[in-house]
């Protein structure tokens, strides 16, 4: 499975360029209620647009990479000053 994140101090971001072209890919039109940041990481469409556009889909202090997981794995995706990494998800009592 592969998933998108940020990979450098900043936060996830993408850029006008990817924004373009991850709603056409959708069939969507830009309006107030899009945000990028709720894009679901391993959306297939945004792993398109990142292999496709590259770095030229970086936004504003974004570094994305692909990372790439184990299928089946349940996963989420951990942050310290927007630098992001995946973590397995594991069971927390308190």
């Amino acid at each position: 499975m592969e998933l998108v994140i940020n990979n450098c101090y900043g936060g996830f971001s993408l850029s006008d360029a990817g924004i373009a072209r991850y709603l056409e890919l959708k069939g969507m039109k830009l309006n107030d209620g899009f945000y990028d940041r709720d894009i679901p990481r391993d959306d297939p469409i945004l792993i398109q647009v990142f292999k496709e556009l590259g770095d030229v889909a970086n936004g504003f202090a974004a570094d994305l990479k692909i990372v790439e997981i184990p299928d089946g794995v349940g996963w989420e995706i951990e942050e310290y000053d927007g630098n992001e990494w995946v973590a397995e998800v594991h069971r927390t009592w308190s």
